[in-house]
């Protein structure tokens, strides 16, 4: 084990004009020659070719520090020359020290909840299954401790666990803070973020648990010796450190089923993160933390909490916990994700087809086709603050596009190390307690695995949730895309071609599953009726101009599929169904309805988004029916009506709607004194000619001729609208005033 370097130990800055400001630790030992080594080790500058000089006179390496700092002083000051750092000889970028490199990446990543959602997207990476978040409040003892300095880091604390183990790739990757070894991984959703290094918006010292190894890391390169920023023990090796130091792991045990027991049997079977919160500024952040905005990340957590499962496959559990000072522990809030209760296979085999289609992807197998798998998906959210109970029901289809659908998206997936993967989310009901029913006010938002900070960014218009493998900008809180000042940005332009390749295809399959599953459960307790089918389809003024390329080749096949519920009960095409937009309470809309259906004809009703959709995106070659007076005539010229006279009457009503009179030749309709009905037809000789009575020529002038006289009762519109046709002599009817 290295010796402990604490913080009290004065500094010695060295400056330069090309390499800046480096400041070390240092103990009364500690040489010349010592920090022209560290400095090496930051700089590549050959210690041979380095000259230190203080107050102007070159130091020897052997020089002791301690010898030069002046009285009542902690820090010393030296200036480095050299061949090399003037004119000709070596030349080269350096990277900031390690506390300035992590402040800049916290200066890019605001706080807030996204934090959780770091950590979350770590134990997804992982394999996890559940995900624990608890503020705790015990202070641990000091004593035995590996320096004095750690005392300040034994009290107050967040911890998180997940039931995932460390492997030994996850241990190196965590101490590689510059790059994601997840980035060559299109299967880590961790790679969008900056992952673990947000938590240090939170604390100074965070530490990990996991397996047979404890960590802590130290940024700030005081606790465990100069340029050391963390120390690493193990659980059978160190066991001996580990027990001499009893109070400095004391925080690890009692918590999520760490034990002292675990300890000795030397592997705890899960990973367990402990930040113990920054109760003062540091040179790394001035960001103090209590229990208040503890709580605070947690709110932020729990507005997005029904939908932070919906696209994750392995973690299907998150809960937040609170421990007092006086050690009471209980639960705030819980989500949970469980799949269809009646098919408990149907999730399971689904990403297992996915993950073979993934494997196909990876391994460059050629396929024209994209993969898409649909399965049902129960969230549950537990708020024991206010005592309530929520579970929401998704739809939810996930979608693989094949290698070579698009040479050049596949050309980017290769460069980029992404994967075209797609993923479409269809509220089917809000269950809240007692309340049953479709949901109010949904608003569909981007998902990159994880939902995406809400805002007008991360909104698409959609009536579903989106995720992609999509490329975001650097502190991931926005999807690319492509502006006039990064036009050739690669990321940016897979976004938009993964949205016009794989995208409609899974929202065609989520729609078409809907309307499958909503036939197949007819007479079961299923949650989505079959006009909420409609519910599934975007309006396409409400989509962002992002968004609008899915629009064409969604709809394009969305038509072609018996998609359209009838009045009938049945499922049929668009050139199958004829439209009705008549408002329901009017006298003729059921007697209509009745007729065109018992003529052999489907009628639908569809939502406004519907019609929009067929108006803006229905084929040249494909008439669109709707229920209009010119569809009725002809259908009963081709169908004459059979029903009682009443009935007749309204069909009458609604063919003269429209004043097309001379389209209603031919038309049994006409309805006479004697209450028969004869045909519109041509002007014809006198003595055929049907009368419409007036007061000039009432029809008592006429006894025994009612069949020659139009019936008195019709509605006056409809009276009113005959002596239109009459006087219009377009053509000359057989009738006349």
């Amino acid at each position: 084990m290295a010796n402990c370097a604490s913080s009290w130990l004065p500094q010695v800055t060295v400056r330069h004009e090309c390499f800046g400001h480096r400041s070390y630790s240092f103990s009364s030992s500690t040489t010349v020659k010592e920090v022209k080594h560290l400095l090496f080790e930051e700089t590549d500058f050959p210690v041979s070719e380095q000259q230190l000089t203080h107050n102007g006179k070159i130091l020897g390496d052997n020089v002791q520090i301690s010898t030069l700092v002046p009285a009542g002083s902690a820090e010393v000051s030296f200036t480095l020359e050299g061949r090399g750092l003037k004119g000709g000889g070596r030349f080269g970028q350096t990277t900031p020290p390690l506390v300035e490199f992590l402040k800049d990446i916290l200066r890019r990543y605001p706080e807030g909840g996204q934090i959780l959602k770091e950590l979350i997207q770590n134990a997804e990476d992982a394999g996890a299954t559940e995900v624990k978040f608890l503020y705790d409040e015990t202070e641990h003892g000091v004593e035995s401790l590996w320096s004095p300095d750690m005392a300040q880091h034994q009290g107050t604390a967040l911890y998180v666990y997940n039931d995932a183990v460390f492997t030994g790739e996850d241990w190196n990757g965590i101490q590689e803070i510059a790059r994601s070894r997840k980035r060559d991984d299109p299967l880590k959703v961790g790679r969008f973020g900056i992952g673990f290094n947000s938590v240090y918006h939170i604390t100074d010292v965070p530490s990990i648990f996991s397996g047979d190894q404890i960590a802590m890391l130290d940024p700030h390169q005081t606790l465990f010796g100069v340029n050391e920023s963390g120390q690493c023990w193990n659980l059978k090796s160190d066991m001996k450190e580990i027990t001499e130091l009893n109070d400095q792991f004391a925080p690890y045990i009692g918590m999520f089923g760490s034990s002292e027991e675990i300890l000795k049997e030397g592997s705890f079977p899960g990973t367990l993160f402990r930040f113990p919160l920054r109760m003062k500024p540091s040179q790394l952040s001035s960001n103090i933390y209590n229990k208040e905005k503890v709580l605070e990340l947690f709110e932020s957590f729990k507005a997005d909490a029904e939908t932070v499962l919906l696209f994750l496959k392995s973690v299907q559990k998150i809960s937040l916990h609170v421990r007092e000072s006086d050690g009471t522990e209980r639960m705030l809030f819980q989500v949970s994700a469980t799949g269809n209760t009646e098919n408990k296979l149907e999730r399971p085999n689904a990403l297992k087809t996915l993950g073979q289609a993934i494997d196909s992807y990876s391994n460059g197998v050629p396929s024209s086709s994209i993969t898409c798998v649909t399965y049902q998906v129960d969230i549950e959210t537990q708020d024991e603050t206010a005592k309530e109970t929520q579970r929401m029901t998704f739809l939810v289809c996930n979608g693989i596009g094949g290698r070579g659908i698009c040479a050049e998206l596949d050309s980017l997936a290769d460069d980029l190390k992404f994967m075209p993967n797609i993923g479409i989310a269809l509220p089917l009901t809000l269950i809240n307690q007692e309340d049953r029913g479709a949901t109010a006010g949904f608003s569909g938002r981007a998902f990159c695995f994880l939902p995406l900070p809400p805002g007008e960014e991360s909104e698409t218009g959609l009536p579903v949730h989106v995720s992609g493998f999509f490329g975001l900008t650097d502190n991931r809180r926005s999807i690319k895309w492509r502006e006039v000042d990064q036009w050739r940005d690669p990321a940016a332009l897979w976004n938009e071609l993964l949205i016009i390749t794989v995208i409609p295809t899974a929202y065609l399959t989520l729609i078409t599953e809907a309307i499958k599953r909503v036939r197949t459960k007819k007479d079961q307790d299923f949650p989505l009726s079959p006009t909420g089918t409609y519910r599934a389809w975007p309006d396409p003024k409400q989509v962002k101009s992002r968004w609008k390329p899915i629009l064409q080749p969604l709809f394009q096949e969305l038509l072609q599929q018996e998609v359209i519920y009838s009045l009938s009960e049945s499922w049929v095409r668009v050139d199958q169904v004829v439209f009705s937009d008549l408002d329901t309470d009017e006298a003729f809309s059921e007697t209509l309805i009745n007729y065109l259906q018992s003529s052999g004809m489907q009628v639908a009703k569809v939502p406004a988004t519907v019609d929009l959709v067929l108006t803006a995106y229905m084929t040249e070659s494909t008439e669109v029916k709707n229920m209009t007076p010119s569809l009725l005539r002809h259908v009963i010229r081709k169908c004459k009506h059979k029903g009682p006279s009443q009935e007749k009457l309204l069909l009458l009503e609604f063919v003269l709607s429209d004043a097309n009179y001379s389209d209603l030749i031919g038309l049994e309709l006409l309805p006479l004194q004697d209450g028969t009905f004869t045909t519109f037809a041509s002007s014809v000789s006198e003595k055929d000619v049907i009368h419409i009575s007036s007061e000039e020529f009432p029809r008592s002038l006429y006894p025994g001729l009612e069949h020659r006289f139009i019936l008195e009762s019709v509605k006056q519109s409809v009276m009113d609208s005959l002596k239109k046709a009459a006087k219009s002599r377009d053509p000359a009817f057989n009738f006349k005033c």
